[in-house]
């Protein structure tokens, strides 16, 4: 083999190696910060530009370290947004108290100053219910079947919490029991094929996770696999027959600890009226 002759399998060999490699060990560890506009026609005119930070599917677990959360937890504080949403997957085995007493500590040091909301996801529960449960209590996060007011002077936003879509049940009606009629209603519901269920309650927007946006997004075709029933449910603010949803592409993995087109993200969502919003 001349010289020209192994330069060029040289190469060809790098980039084969590259590109089997970078979904795995780059772009999987590259968790972008990415900022959306989310006009919400009944908004408080108070709470026009309110930030919300969104965190869902985190997977603490194989290749996804404590040190890496922390690392996550401490970026999301530093946004200094008002309020902090997490909607579940926190870890990723199933059967582990483990994973669940590592996540829970470094998820409780979430701050902002309008308060930090979590609901569970399917491998919270997986993993064990009752302790996912316990943390998720004893961390002062839980909108579990319930809802909270912000305030702003006599205005208002209600945030609330669905059980999750496959292993829980949802009860969007009962987390807004307590709500008026013209409240702006905010859900968080790790699954978002949750919209898609029998519920009374109108809703403003809903947060959700669990698709990962894919993982792999292919050019032009976008992802081969969502692991929801409505297939248009993949990332981003989708308008939905019955209210706004928003998913994130969240922070780790299932199935293949593999992302390409898809960074991970940490969302920062502005709140906006339309009204203000010329």
């Amino acid at each position: 083999m001349n010289r020209r002759s192994f330069l060029k399998s040289a190469l060809s060999g790098s980039a084969l190696v590259f590109a089997g490699s970078y979904p795995v060990f780059i772009e999987r560890n590259i968790v972008q910060v990415n900022r959306y506009k989310i006009p919400i026609p009944n908004l408080p005119l108070s709470f026009h530009g309110f930030m919300l930070a969104h965190l869902t599917d985190i997977h603490l677990g194989f290749l996804v370290s404590s040190s890496f959360v922390e690392q996550i937890v401490h970026r999301t504080n530093s946004l200094n947004t008002d309020a902090i949403v997490c909607t579940g997957d926190y870890v990723h085995e199933r059967n582990t108290l483990e994973e669940i007493d590592k996540v829970w500590p470094i998820l409780s040091k979430l701050s902002a100053k309008h308060g930090v909301y979590s609901v569970l996801g399917n491998h919270d529960h997986w993993a064990d219910t009752d302790r996912s449960l316990y943390w998720l209590e004893r961390s002062g996060q839980n909108i579990r079947h319930q809802c909270k007011p912000i305030y702003k002077g006599r205005e208002r936003i209600l945030i609330g919490g669905a059980g999750d879509f496959w292993e829980d049940q949802i009860k969007i009606d009962k987390a807004f029991s307590s709500s008026d009629q013209n409240d702006c209603r905010i859900l968080l519901s790790h699954n978002p094929d949750s919209v898609d269920t029998e519920f009374e309650t109108p809703l403003s927007l809903v947060l959700s996770g669990h698709t990962h946006g894919g993982q792999v997004v292919i050019p032009f075709l976008g992802a081969p696999r969502l692991p929801v029933e409505n297939k248009a449910y993949s990332s981003g603010l989708i308008a939905t027959p019955r209210t706004p949803l928003f998913i994130s592409r969240g922070i780790g993995w299932a199935i293949l600890p593999v992302r390409f087109n898809c960074y991970p993200e940490i969302a920062v969502l502005e709140l906006v009226n339309p009204s203000l919003a010329a």
